[in-house]
């Protein structure tokens, strides 16, 4: 029993699609440009037609139209195994969310790695520093009609315990950022790189800061806390259902079929126009796609002709 296909990404549909934004960012991603000849077998990745050969998308499965080259490299299309399939489906959406991520992590390092580094120049020049703070603090308080030479409130007594503070505590302070930042730092480069241990740290550091977050809340109320618990809220439900943490819907032997059944070939021979009979390449259980229905030629049907094979809405019609 043949298995009903899918339609190209974007097409027939108003959700977000990966594939095109990835394309209009980086370009199509064509097979056999660089081909003499054109065989029956190839028509799942390019066909052609009068003399213009129509190759298909390996991201987002538009059909592009493509003069054959003038100087050919090679005669035929190079084998399957030689051609990178790009990523696609769900193992794209989740590298633009993971590397999001990262860059929400990247931000917190640069600013906590030079907060650490302020704190560490701020300990070892305090008593340089702090005369020069309380003489201008005496001469602006003097300036408001406040009175000098005595603690003031909010940020300035803040600063005023800075000061106060013994050297040590403010290292270990230092130390305790820097830690931090690093640990940031070290969740950036695993989320961007995809890597499965990142994922983990990133949830288990989330949640525990989760904490602190809410506990400001019940302090005091406002728009930054809000929205720096919103996003770490996302992050959290994101990395535990949608990446399958701790087991959660399968676990990472779910995630692993799911990012197998969309990566490389298999996800191709899913899509429209399908393979062609007797390509035999199609996953178990996937089946291939139903003979053309132009006399049988396994060439047809071309996009444009009101078949499978019609490039999605808004495709581009030329390549990169």
């Amino acid at each position: 029993m043949v298995s009903e296909l899918q339609a190209p990404p974007g097409s027939g549909s108003r959700r977000l699609s990966y594939e095109l934004i990835d394309c209009a960012w980086r370009g199509h991603v064509l097979a056999g440009l660089d081909a003499a000849t054109i065989r029956p077998t190839d028509a799942l990745v390019v066909r052609e037609r009068d003399g213009l050969r129509w190759h298909r998308c390996l991201r987002c499965d538009a059909w592009l139209p493509v003069p054959p080259p003038e100087h050919p490299a090679r005669e035929f299309l190079p084998a399957r195994d030689e051609i990178e399939v790009p990523l696609r489906g769900r193992p794209l959406r989740d590298r633009y969310v993971l590397r999001l991520i990262a860059l929400d992590r990247l931000i917190h390092f640069l600013v906590l790695g030079t907060l650490a580094v302020g704190i560490f120049l701020f300990a070892r020049e305090r008593v340089t520093l702090g005369d020069r703070f309380f003489r201008i603090l005496d001469a602006v308080q003097g300036v408001v009609g406040g009175r000098t030479g005595a603690t003031g409130q909010g940020m300035l007594a803040e600063l005023e315990k800075a000061f106060e503070a013994r050297a040590s505590t403010l290292y270990l302070v230092g130390l305790v950022v820097a830690a931090y930042a690093l640990l940031e730092g070290i969740e950036a480069v695993g989320l961007w790189l995809a890597k499965r241990w990142a994922e983990y740290l990133t949830f288990v550091a989330t949640t525990i800061l989760l904490i602190p977050e809410v506990y400001e809340l019940t302090r005091t109320v406002s728009a930054l806390k809000v929205v720096a618990l919103v996003i770490n809220l996302a992050v959290v439900a994101y990395l535990l259902f949608a990446k399958r943490l701790f087991g959660l819907r399968g676990g990472g032997r779910a995630e692993r079929a799911e990012r197998k059944r969309d990566t490389g070939w298999p996800a191709l021979h899913r899509f429209l126009p399908g393979a062609l009979p007797g390509e035999g390449s199609a996953p178990a259980g996937e089946g291939s796609a139903p003979a053309p229905p132009t006399g049988g030629n396994p060439q047809s049907p071309l996009p444009g002709e009101g078949s499978a094979s019609t490039p999605p809405a808004g495709g581009d019609s030329k390549a990169p």
